[in-house]
């Protein structure tokens, strides 16, 4: 009798916050779809807003990388950057997950 093995798929999950249940790999699709700050990251997931202990995780996710609301700022283009502000960023799998 042949026997049928069947193939796991493990799923590593880092919690950043624990009180809200977010991922790194959540913080990171927001940072792509356009978040670069951990206020903006709490904004469209509520992470770093009950306890806080996660904001500094967040923060060393988030990077000094390129942003282009950074990138504004430096210009002095703030208006731009309150606009962007206005609507939160989200992309279709985020939205979804929602």
């Amino acid at each position: 009798m042949a026997r049928r093995t069947t193939q796991r798929q493990e799923v590593n999950r880092v919690y950043v916050c624990s009180c809200f249940g977010i991922t790194d790999k959540q913080v990171k699709e927001h940072a792509a779809a356009g978040a670069c700050t951990p206020r903006q990251i709490a904004s469209a997931t509520k992470a770093g807003t009950d306890c806080g202990s996660c904001v500094r995780t967040i923060q060393g996710i988030l990077g000094r990388g390129a942003c282009p609301r950074r990138g504004l700022l430096e210009k002095g283009d703030a208006v731009s950057v309150l606009a962007a502000d206005a609507q939160p960023a989200r992309s279709p799998e985020l939205a979804e997950a929602a």
